[in-house]
């Protein structure tokens, strides 16, 4: 069965940018009714384009802004349909290593941040949403964006922790909320083509990169995006992480 999304409310965490913003386009192409939590505004010009987008400010690290937050989306759209918890920073760094000045170690600040942003972030979401999806007594879906760093990539402590972490809660929920009618699935993608990740790899690594992949070069946002909504209307999809980063884990 494939569920139509045409007048779902679905709330995108981090959807004021990159995959999120991509995923955000494709909901309302679908006639859906997205909503972004995002603690940064809209840019400019997609504020100017798209003034009917709906944006809440929220820190989704926070718990008490995610439970004021998705209580007023309850309140302003009646029901909350899907969750994409899409919001994630990437932080590359080796455990340690030998520098100018001698031994650097993985920022532990930096450790913090990326599991309450990647991992933590989901959690109390799915926790406050899963809830008023109960009491509207809706049939839901919950999508959590991995990476196929969650495998463990060098480098990349932190980051690979906290998407592993996601995974687990995946198969978690996947097995406890169907009796609910909500049902949990992941997408993990490969490396891709966002301003994130150009930030975290210079051109020598990038290209490094995409040698690896067999179809030599990144995927695009669009790509995922696509893989997401697929994975919505797929009313028999549940408890499985879909990769897809063109065959570069095989």
């Amino acid at each position: 069965m494939l569920m139509n999304l045409e007048g779902k409310t679905c709330i995108v965490t981090g959807g004021a940018s990159g995959l999120g913003l991509e995923i955000v386009r494709q909901l309302k192409s679908e006639k859906s009714k997205p909503v972004i939590l995002d603690i940064n505004p809209l840019p400019e010009g997609v504020a100017a384009q798209s003034d009917d987008l709906t944006h809440y400010r929220c820190d989704v690290t926070d718990e008490r802004q995610v439970e004021a937050t998705v209580k007023q989306v309850v309140s302003d759209a009646g029901d909350i349909d899907v969750l994409v918890n899409n919001v994630g920073i990437l932080y590359s760094a080796p455990l340690v290593s030998f520098g100018r000045t001698g031994f650097e170690t993985h920022d532990s600040l930096m450790w913090d941040k990326v599991l309450a942003t990647n991992l933590s972030s989901a959690f109390y979401m799915t926790k406050h949403v899963v809830e008023a999806m109960l009491r509207k007594r809706t049939r839901g879906v919950i999508v959590n964006i991995s990476s196929i760093s969650a495998k463990g990539n060098a480098g990349q402590s932190a980051y690979a922790a906290a998407k592993a972490g996601l995974e687990s809660l995946t198969k978690v929920w996947a097995k406890e909320l169907p009796p609910m009618g909500i049902r949990c699935f992941g997408v993990a993608p490969g490396f891709c083509n966002t301003d994130s990740t150009h930030s975290v790899m210079n051109d020598r690594n990038l290209q490094e990169t995409v040698n690896r992949v067999p179809l030599k070069r990144l995927g695009n946002p669009e790509e995922i995006a696509a893989f997401v909504i697929a994975g919505i209307r797929n009313d028999f999809l549940n408890g499985k992480i879909l990769e897809v980063d063109g065959g570069l884990v095989v």
